[in-house]
């Protein structure tokens, strides 16, 4: 698939992107932290290159990393919110996502089946995001087994107002304020979308019953700030069809989250809280052999709530050295109410539980003479699901090696885990005539890995090698009457081995360009389905991004990928 995005934006000139080498990133390692000066494989996408893509929405806009998809082909502008979790470096994804999305330290991940909804933080609210690719359970925990992607916000004094619009009745409004008064500063944000989509069925398949998959999404967020403490409350809705007159779905989320740091005990003490309350619904059909017609089969409610914490010290040692340590606790209660219609009749179906985590982790950052730093961290995470209690530990170990000041190399060795969502455990669902089944004895995913990279002053080259067990994937189960069924189960083992190459250069004062290429060889190792490749990831991405001022092109390449576990 190819596709070229160009804008020519209304702001005035954007300023020269900082070199590489002095990119600050504080998702590596939980603290400010040069990219230079961290061996982790980390993408900036600072804040000119989100002003001025032409895309219309942040997953699309990320997806100038190479590596970085949805579930499935389709962006967040039309897929059902389900599929919208994250996968990096080709360890697939099956809707819940495998990398933890950040707002500032506070996850956006679904509490309830942990995929994310793009469009709840407003575009020109964010100053950079942050992708850091490779598992980071050592950190951040389950849901960070395949990376973290981190939106900082902005917090100078603004109105910055961002209108587009296109075919398919497409139309955005992102708008962001703030202002200070003595030491309180306070901020306002909203983000509004609406699409009447395209229809998801190739021209050559569709009948009767195939529309266009149309969205609409409203968020609006208020924060207040006094030094480094925060609060912010947020507010959240969208609508969907998802194809067809009978499908359809929408979402409301009402969140609350706060914090801020303090000097403690010759360090600094962050604190972070947050909670929020959400409610899904969706309909689901079955749809007639030849799509002229479709049944209601499925009306799902399912009403989430969740609240956590975490308390991170951090203090440096000698100028030289950093220790820090934290811990975090998350409590997660959803359920899945249905109401199913069968030519016998109609009947209820709910199913639900409840997920308790908690965690504490350790990390040090050693310089080893002038040239060498070292890495090791480890976390340790318990997790209850109703009367089940498991427990986990992360460790890692990276080495730093400057070889000179235009060149290093890098090093990495350690492993990752996924819990399953109560999504996963407890939630069915129906796609078209592919029925999904939930599956309450689901384990965790273990990940374990290794990374050796390459580093000049433009270029990072980072090849990797990750291992995961009891991989979750929806495996087919059996096929009657036209109708697929699939279930949740740990499949296996899977291999995801290859190389990303990223490059960023600042061509003269208005001109910046920035590349990326990801390999993944990325299949399954064992099991019924041994030497099959995983399910939605292409073994070729390409990107390339080029600005001028603010007028910006941005070009992404790919592979072909099998949409399901056989490669049918």
């Amino acid at each position: 698939m190819l596709h070229l995005l160009f804008l020519a934006a209304v702001a005035a000139g954007a300023q020269d992107a900082p070199p590489v080498t002095e990119t600050i990133t504080v998702t590596a390692t939980r603290s400010e932290t040069r990219v230079a000066d961290t061996p982790a494989s980390v993408v900036i996408v600072p804040a000119a290159a989100l002003r001025n893509t032409a895309a219309p929405t942040l997953d699309d806009a990320l997806r100038q990393v190479a590596g970085f998809t949805l579930f499935r082909r389709a962006g967040s502008r039309v897929a059902n919110p389900t599929a919208q979790g994250v996968s990096l470096r080709g360890i697939g994804a099956s809707g819940a996502s495998r990398a933890l999305v950040l707002d500032e330290g506070v996850p956006l991940n679904d509490p309830f089946g942990g995929w994310v909804y793009w469009g709840r933080v407003p575009r020109v609210a964010v100053e950079r995001a942050e992708v850091l690719r490779g598992g980071a359970s050592e950190l951040y925990g389950s849901s960070a087994m395949g990376g973290v992607v981190q939106f900082i916000r902005r917090r100078e004094s603004a109105l910055t107002v961002d209108v587009s619009g296109g075919s398919e009745e497409t139309g955005t409004l992102s708008i962001f304020g703030a202002g200070a008064r003595g030491p309180w500063s306070f901020s306002m944000a909203g983000d509004f979308f609406t699409t009447d989509g395209y229809v998801l069925v190739r021209e050559g398949q569709r009948g009767a019953v195939d529309v266009e998959a149309d969205s609409r999404h409203a968020a609006v967020d208020a924060t207040l700030r006094r030094g480094t403490g925060f609060l912010r409350a947020s507010h959240y809705t969208e609508a969907r069809a998802n194809g067809t007159p009978l499908q359809v779905n929408d979402t409301t989320i009402w969140s609350v989250a706060g914090g801020g740091d303090t000097p403690f005990a010759g360090g600094t003490l962050a604190l972070r809280a947050y909670g929020s309350d959400q409610d899904y619904f969706q309909t689901f059909s079955a749809i007639a052999a030849n799509r002229a017609s479709e049944r209601l089969t499925i009306e799902q409610r399912v009403p989430s709530r969740s609240a956590g914490g975490s308390a991170q010290w951090s203090r440096p040692i000698a100028g030289r050295h950093l220790l820090l340590a934290g811990t975090e606790v998350r409590y997660v209660r959803g359920e899945s109410d249905e109401l199913r219609f069968t030519p016998a009749g109609t009947f209820p179906v709910s199913a639900g539980g409840t997920q308790e985590t908690a965690s504490a982790f350790v990390e040090g950052i050693a310089a080893l003479g002038t040239r060498m730093t070292a890495t090791a961290a480890l976390r340790v995470d318990g997790w209850r699901n109703g009367s089940t209690t498991n427990v986990q530990a992360n460790p890692r170990v990276s080495l730093l090696y400057r070889a000179n000041d235009a060149l290093s190399f890098t090093g990495s060795a350690y492993t990752a885990f996924r819990a399953p969502t109560l999504n996963e455990l407890y939630r069915g669902f129906r796609v078209g005539n592919i029925d999904t089944l939930p599956n309450d004895r689901l384990t965790a995913e273990d990940l374990t890995a290794f990374e050796l990279g390459a580093r000049a002053r433009h270029v990072r080259l980072t090849l990797f090698w990750m291992r995961t067990t009891d991989t979750i994937a929806n495996v087919t189960i059996g096929q009657s009457g036209g109708t697929i069924t699939r279930q949740r189960q740990n499949l296996g083992t899977t291999l995801s081995r290859g190389a990303e190459l990223d490059g960023e250069w600042s061509l003269g004062r208005n001109w910046r360009a920035s590349a990326g290429w990801l390999y993944a060889d990325a299949t399954v190792r064992d099991g019924d389905l041994a030497g099959r490749r995983i399910p939605q990831v292409p073994r070729h991405q390409a990107t390339a991004q080029l600005q001028w001022r603010s007028i910006a092109a941005q070009l992404r390449w790919s592979t072909a990928q099998f949409d399901d576990d056989r490669n049918e």
